[in-house]
């Protein structure tokens, strides 16, 4: 049996977002069907619909930070239930076989499922996605709450638990945008002395305001110096898509200092062996993280108040959301709402 459902899609790579009826099917063996109640727009978003992946399969619904409530399960899925709140993020499924599945690593499954990926995405009413994918979304945190957390959220957070610091060390998030703000807020919820960088004097009252102890505008400040003076970072969250900017705060770092790498940015980071070796820094890459490490970001966050900031958009004006998005002029998350009809 299948359902006509609202989406909003691109026919080929680099074409607009047009809204359109399509048919969804009842979730198979090991799948759910979820009614999305809000679903987050992500500067990826843009990678998928210009088929960087190369695995694609046009037409692209995209969508990959999307919470709702279970409509339907399919035969042998457990523990879910029709009527459970849950989210989906950016790990939409792992398929059990490959190495990396046998070894318990799903993150780096050989054929994750991402949403707009795999299958289709969130920009939609409703998603069939494999169960594996779920992450429960605690009853304190609504639906446009939950959404960002499951792909923005849980990517900072999980860098910053399974890093070097603790409780105590002072942590520099470098860049205060759809990351960089959840940044923040994760690391002083943790306990962390956090410094932010970033352009211009205009962002330091709203760094504060999430929890930052110091501010560091990259025009007017020599970051490595500023950065040292204030007793060098054991880590530094790099949120920016800048490459300089991520090497500036590797230059800040004390001895053992640790970078963070989860701003996608493709240019290389100019980076010489004398930088790390003699005082054993080092740069880690992080992707987001498994439906456990959602469900721990979420659950972190309903008990400490971090919370994405939000601009709503209904499905309806999901081009218009998109294009706001990559537009630069969002602050900080797009979020995609069912229209108030529905």
């Amino acid at each position: 049996m299948t359902t006509v459902i609202r989406s909003a899609e691109s026919t080929a790579p680099g074409e607009p977002l047009r809204l359109v009826d399509r048919k969804i099917a009842d979730p198979g063996p090991g799948e759910v069907r979820l009614r999305i109640e809000a679903s987050g727009v992500c500067h990826t978003d843009a990678k998928i619909l210009q088929g960087a992946f190369g695995t694609e399969v046009f037409p692209v619904v995209p969508g990959h930070e999307i919470a709702g409530r279970i409509e339907s399960v399919g035969e042998g899925v457990r523990p879910w239930r029709v009527g459970d709140r849950v989210t989906v993020g950016w790990y939409g499924g792992h398929c059990g076989w490959c190495d990396p599945c046998r070894r318990g690593d799903f993150l780096h499954c050989e054929n994750t499922q991402i949403p707009g990926v795999a299958y289709p995405g969130g920009y939609a009413e409703m998603i069939v996605v494999p169960a594996n994918a779920l992450a429960r979304i605690p009853d304190t945190l609504t639906a446009v709450q939950a959404a960002p957390l499951a792909c923005a959220g849980v990517t900072v957070f999980n860098a910053l638990r399974r890093s070097a610091a603790r409780a105590g060390d002072t942590v520099a998030v470098v860049g205060l945008g759809g990351l960089g703000h959840l940044g923040v807020q994760f690391a002083a919820a943790m306990g962390m002395r956090v410094v932010v960088v970033a352009r211009g004097e205009g962002k330091r009252d709203l760094a504060t305001a999430l929890g930052a102890h110091h501010y560091i505008d990259s025009t007017a400040q020599d970051v490595p110096a500023a950065l040292r003076r204030l007793g060098p970072p054991r880590v530094a969250l790099a949120t920016a898509a800048n490459s300089e900017a991520m090497v500036a705060a590797l230059d800040g770092l004390g001895d053992e200092g640790e970078l963070l790498v989860i701003g996608v940015e493709p240019e290389p980071m100019p980076v010489s062996p004398l930088q790390l070796i003699t005082p054993s820094k080092r740069i880690s890459g992080h992707p987001s993280g498994t439906a456990t490490d959602v469900e721990d970001a979420l659950t972190f966050a309903a008990l400490t108040g971090v919370r994405a900031v939000v601009e709503e958009f209904t499905l309806e004006d999901a081009p218009a959301a998109y294009a706001h998005m990559m537009s630069g002029r969002a602050r900080f998350r797009a979020v995609l709402v069912p229209a108030l009809t529905n």
